[in-house]
C-alpha cells in the first residue's frame, strides 16, 4: 500500500494520470495529451510534469486580441527566430498561464502564421502605455506649478507605474501632490526618509484639505494621505505575515516612493517590504533625484517595479548594462556588477518610464534654490531648557536686554543642532551619493565633530580654533580632490571670506539670529566661478525656537538675498525673534 502510494507521487506518474483525465482549455497540456495517445513510447518530462500538475486546474483567459510589443524585444525575436522582419505586435488567443513576470501565451506573431504556445516575458508586451492628459492648472492658483512641474505632473497623470528623476531642487513634491490630487485617488501611501514626513505634510496641505497622516512608531491612524518612513515600514508589514499586513489590506491607489534609491539593494529588508508593496499596487510612482546613469545595477530593481522592459531579467541586465561577469569564490560563482556598458542604450530604453532633467536644463530656473525640510522635535532636555527660559523671562529684571536673551537661549540652540545632526546626515548623504559636493554650516564645534566624523576621508572641516593655513588646507582640499565630497565648517568662522564652488548644495544645519549670517554662509558656493546652480537646504524644527526664527526671516525675503548693513537693522529683526518666541 505504501509502495503504490509512493509510487503515486512521483512527478511524472502524477502527470500522465492527469493528462489521461484532462478536459480543459489549455493548449499546452491538451497537446501534451495528444502526445501521450499517439506515440507508443511517450514520456513525459519532469519540467512538463510540474506545469501539468501546477496549472491543471487553472483556466486560461481568452483574449483575442493583438497587443503592442516592445521595440527591443521585438528586435530580440528577429534575431532568435530568423524571422525576415521585426514583429511589432502579438496576437493573444488565450493567457493559459500568468507567472510574476512572465505570460505563457497561445497565439501567433503574425497573421499568416498558426497559433501556438510559447513564454514571452511580461516586460515585451506593452502593458502601461502613457495616456494623454489635459489637466487646468488654474485650480492651483494659491501656488501655481512652474511650466517644467507640469510636465512632471502630466507624465506621473498619464503613467500608472512611473520614476520622476528630476534633480534635487526641481519641485518632484510639488508635482506629485498635484497629480495624485488629479487622478482622484483617494487613498494614497508616501513612503520617504523620516527627515521629509513633515515636508510632505506641509506641501499637502497648501493644496488640499485632505485628512493627512504621519505615521509613528507603531501607530496607525487612518487618513487620505498615509506618510510613513521606511525604517518603520516593518511594523506593518512582517514579510513572513503578508495577508495579515496593514498597509496592504488598507487599499492603497497610489504609492509614492520618495528618494527611491533606498531601496535599490534587493536583499535589504525596507526594499523587500516596499517591493512586497509596490506589486499590490496599481500605481507606483518613484521619486530620485540620483542620476541614472551611475552604476547601473543600483537602479534595475526601481525599474523592475516600474514594469520597464528593461528589468525582465536580471541576469541580462547585468551582462549588457553592468558589465556583468562570474568568478569563484572558494566553491561559490559570483557575481561582478559594478561597472557600466552600453548606457545611451540604457537611457534611451528607459524613457518610456522615467522622466530626468537637470537643473541646468531647466532656464527658467532661479540660481540659488533655497529649500527649508520640515521636521519635528523630540526632547524633553528642549522642552525643559525652554521652561528655564520661560520662567526666567517672567521673574527677571535681566529679561529686557536683548543681549542677555540671546545668551540665555545659547544652551537651548546647542541642543537644537546636536538633535538636528542625524537629519543633516540624511541629506547630505543623499547629495554626495548623486556625486556633488556638499557644504554643512552649523554654530557648534561638537556638532561639527559629529558631522566630520561621520563622513570620515570624505570631509574637511574648519573652525575658529584653525590656523590660517590649515584654514586655507581645507578649502584647497574641498575645491581639488575628487574624494572630499563634505565640507563642514562653523558659520562664523567658514561664512565669509573663502570661496567653496566646488559645491552645489549647502546645509544650514542650525540657524543664526543674524540673518546676513545665512547669506553669506549660502554664498561661499554661489559666487563668481559657479558653473552650476546651488541647492540651499534649511532643516527646521517647525515646534522648536527655530520655526519662529525661519518664519521671520521667510517673510524677510530681502534678508536672503541681501546682506544687512548696520548694527540697528540686525538689531531689530534679532528683538523681532526674541519677541515672537516669547509670545509663543
Amino acid at each position: 500500500m505504501l509502495e503504490n502510494k509512493l509510487v503515486s507521487n512521483v512527478p511524472e506518474i502524477k502527470a500522465t494520470r492527469i493528462l489521461e483525465e484532462y478536459e480543459g482549455y489549455n493548449n499546452y497540456i491538451l497537446l501534451l495529451k495528444k502526445k501521450m495517445q499517439i506515440k507508443k513510447h511517450f514520456r513525459i518530462t519532469r519540467a512538463q510534469s510540474d506545469y501539468v500538475i501546477d496549472f491543471h486546474e487553472r483556466l486560461p483567459k481568452i483574449a483575442r486580441k493583438w497587443v503592442e510589443l516592445d521595440e527591443y524585444f521585438g528586435n530580440k525575436m528577429k534575431e532568435e527566430k530568423l524571422l525576415p522582419k521585426r514583429p511589432t505586435q502579438i496576437y493573444v488567443e488565450k493567457i493559459l498561464i500568468e507567472k510574476d513576470k512572465s505570460f505563457h501565451i497561445y497565439g501567433k506573431l503574425f497573421e499568416s502564421e498558426d497559433l501556438h504556445d510559447f513564454w514571452l516575458p511580461k516586460a515585451a508586451v506593452i502593458q502601461n502605455k502613457e495616456r494623454k492628459v489635459e489637466i487646468d492648472y488654474s485650480k492651483y492658483s494659491n501656488r501655481p506649478p512652474l511650466e517644467h512641474q507640469k510636465l512632471a505632473v502630466e507624465k506621473l497623470v498619464g503613467n500608472d507605474k512611473y520614476i520622476l528623476a528630476d534633480d534635487m531642487g526641481l519641485g518632484k513634491t510639488t508635482a506629485t501632490v498635484m497629480a495624485t490630487l488629479e487622478t482622484g485617488a483617494k487613498k494614497i501611501l508616501i513612503i520617504c526618509p523620516a527627515s521629509l514626513k513633515i515636508n510632505w505634510q506641509r506641501e499637502i496641505e497648501i493644496y488640499t484639505d485632505k485628512t493627512i497622516s504621519i505615521v509613528e512608531g507603531k501607530k496607525w491612524e487612518p487618513a487620505d494621505f498615509m506618510i510613513i518612513n521606511f525604517d518603520i515600514l516593518k511594523n506593518f508589514h512582517d514579510l513572513k505575515k503578508v495577508k495579515e499586513s496593514i498597509i496592504l489590506n488598507y487599499g492603497f491607489d497610489i504609492v509614492i516612493i520618495d528618494e527611491a534609491h533606498y531601496i535599490q539593494n534587493k536583499q535589504a529588508q525596507r526594499t523587500k517590504i516596499a517591493n512586497d508593496i509596490c506589486n499590490k499596487v496599481g500605481k507606483v510612482w518613484l521619486l530620485t533625484g540620483t542620476p541614472m546613469t551611475s552604476r547601473p545595477i543600483n537602479y534595475f530593481n526601481l525599474l523592475d517595479l516600474v514594469d520597464s522592459p528593461v528589468a525582465y531579467n536580471w541576469m541580462a541586465y547585468a551582462i549588457r548594462y553592468c558589465e556583468g561577469y562570474q568568478f569563484n569564490v572558494g566553491n561559490r560563482r559570483v557575481w561582478n556588477v559594478n561597472g557600466s556598458s552600453n548606457l545611451t542604450e540604457l537611457r534611451d530604453r528607459i524613457k518610456p518610464h522615467v522622466l530626468r532633467r537637470l537643473k541646468e536644463d531647466i532656464l527658467d530656473l532661479p540660481d540659488k534654490i533655497l529649500t527649508p525640510v520640515y521636521l519635528r522635535l523630540k526632547s524633553k532636555q528642549y522642552e525643559a531648557l525652554m521652561g528655564e527660559y520661560f520662567d526666567w523671562f517672567d521673574n527677571s529684571e535681566e529679561s529686557s536686554s536683548l543681549t542677555v536673551q540671546f545668551s540665555k537661549l545659547m544652551k537651548v540652540r546647542q541642543i537644537i543642532a546636536e538633535e538636528k545632526v542625524r537629519d543633516t546626515i540624511e541629506i547630505a548623504q543623499n547629495i554626495v551619493e548623486q556625486g556633488k559636493k556638499v557644504i554643512i554650516f552649523t554654530n557648534f564645534t561638537n556638532t561639527l565633530n559629529q558631522i566630520k566624523n561621520h563622513f570620515g576621508k570624505e570631509a574637511v572641516a574648519l573652525d575658529g580654533k584653525m590656523s590660517k593655513p590649515a584654514r586655507q588646507h581645507s578649502v584647497d582640499e574641498f575645491q581639488t580632490n575628487d574624494k572630499v565630497k563634505v565640507f563642514v565648517g562653523n558659520l562664523k568662522a567658514a561664512g565669509v571670506g573663502i570661496t567653496l564652488t566646488a559645491a552645489e548644495a549647502v546645509i544650514m544645519n542650525d540657524l543664526s539670529f543674524v540673518p546676513s549670517d545665512h547669506s553669506q554662509a549660502e554664498d561661499r558656493a554661489y559666487r563668481y566661478g559657479q558653473k552650476s546652480n546651488v541647492s540651499v537646504f534649511y532643516p527646521i524644527f517647525e515646534n522648536s525656537i527655530e520655526g519662529a526664527i525661519y518664519d521671520i526671516l521667510s517673510k524677510k525675503k530681502n534678508v536672503f538675498e541681501t546682506v544687512m548693513g548696520d548694527n540697528e537693522d540686525r538689531g531689530s529683526v534679532v528683538e523681532e525673534i526674541l519677541n515672537t518666541i516669547v509670545r509663543r
